[in-house]
């Protein structure tokens, strides 16, 4: 968390006090820090910089316009995995031409509406998404770059939930499935085979099944340029790790060497797929104390935020470290439990959290929500989504406010029947 200290006590974001953004906003609310998004880019720039490759930043990890179009001054392009992603990237200044759509359902209207934005490539994932790509481009006359992704069978050791790269799981074709697909791609009059696409999981932190996966993926190159097939392209995704609680991930460095080994003798032209690492640990989620809840085995700290906000904890297990914006020198620290007000168990932000003594009204930080936090929240229960505030050193902007209730139930259509 580069950019979230305390001074004299308080809790910034970068150089703006987090009680003074809870006092003009309302809790809960994500705050954002441009300056480590920024930094997070230039530091995977540069250790891709000898591949000379390109990034493409996965929307899917934060999609709010800010964040795109920080990362799209810095020269990102977007991989998307939806119409709505693409909506999202074009408005926030990614053009067509830098935008890479992958994910294994994209619908014929999803296809017409990339191939009208003339996007940069498709990652194919089954034979039927080629045939789909080929009737749709055959019936508007518009060429369709394309990447066969390829799933190496590879355990990521990450989250089950998380991994992409294994035979059982959804994404890609096998690799003997993937140079066929090449081959049959290569013989269809509007869709131009580039490479090969892979991805095998998200929040990595051994370079292990990175060089197992590239390996696969090299053969396979290897084997179609030996059938006479140009192959010029590689996408190699994301998935490098952050660190939530001891992990340890690799640096970009570390994993650029792995691909310099890996595909260093190839002539390639690279694209990376970095998200988590770009916006992971440049977020908080700011929550204020409603009370404290003692029982015979447990210290619940309730709070106003909760798992419709960040569901991480519950749908993944993950670990978020909580701390107070104020820190409470005086106080003696024990476990707690914080959770919030829906109406399920499973409503749990962090367990067995060392904090102090809380009263009504005092803020906490959950750390590290940056990725995958606002962006896979709902209205469940029927509560707001929660604004997101990006900070610039002494500047910080509402970059989503937070909607009314009016503006929620609006969103209903009563029948005229009733």
């Amino acid at each position: 968390m580069k950019h979230f200290k305390y001074r004299d006590g308080k809790l910034f974001a970068e150089d703006v006090a987090i009680a003074e953004v809870a006092t003009n906003v309302g809790t809960p609310f994500y705050c954002y820090s441009a300056t480590t998004i920024e930094q997070n880019y230039e530091i995977f720039s540069r250790a891709i910089a000898p591949l000379e490759g390109k990034i493409f930043y996965a929307l899917k990890a934060n999609s709010n316009q800010a964040v795109i179009k920080t990362l799209a001054n810095l020269g990102a392009g977007a991989d998307v995995v939806s119409e709505g992603e693409i909506r999202r990237a074009i408005a926030a200044g990614i053009p067509g031409p830098k935008i890479i759509f992958s994910g294994v359902g994209k619908s014929r209207n999803e296809i017409k509406f990339a191939l009208a934005t003339g996007i940069e490539q498709f990652n194919i994932e089954s034979e039927n998404e080629l045939k789909i790509l080929d009737e749709v481009s055959r019936e508007l006359q518009q060429r369709a770059a394309i990447a066969v992704r390829i799933n190496p069978d590879v355990e990521p050791k990450t989250h089950n939930k998380i991994s992409t790269g294994r035979k059982e799981d959804k994404f890609g074709t096998s690799v003997d499935q993937a140079k066929s697909l090449y081959v049959q791609a290569s013989k269809m009059e509007l869709i131009q085979p580039l490479g090969f696409s892979v991805h095998i999981g998200s929040q990595l932190t051994t370079l292990k099944p990175f060089r197992e996966a590239f390996s696969r993926v090299a053969d396979v190159v290897r084997l179609v340029r030996k059938e006479g097939f140009i192959v010029s392209r590689l996408d190699l995704g994301g998935g490098l790790g952050i660190k939530y609680q001891q992990e340890q991930p690799p640096n970009p460095k570390e994993y650029a060497s792995i691909v310099s080994q890996t595909f260093g003798d190839l002539n390639l032209e690279l694209a990376f797929e970095p998200g988590r690492f770009l916006v992971g640990d440049a977020g908080v989620l700011i929550t204020s104390v409603l009370h404290e809840k003692i029982t015979s085995t447990k210290k619940f700290v309730i709070v106003d935020a909760a798992m419709n906000d960040l569901i991480r904890p519950t749908l993944y297990q993950a670990f978020h470290n909580v701390i107070p914006v104020k820190k409470n020198k005086g106080s003696s620290a024990e476990p707690a439990e914080i959770v919030g007000p829906v109406c399920e168990t499973g409503d749990l932000l962090a367990s067995n959290i060392t904090l102090p003594k809380l009263s009504e009204g005092d803020l906490l930080a959950i750390e590290t929500a940056g990725a995958y936090g606002a962006v896979m929240a709902s209205t469940y229960n029927s509560r707001l989504l929660i604004p997101e505030i990006l900070v610039n050193r002494t500047k910080y902007c509402i970059i989503r406010p937070r909607p009314s209730y009016e503006m929620l139930i609006a969103l209903d259509c009563m029948p005229e029947w009733l």
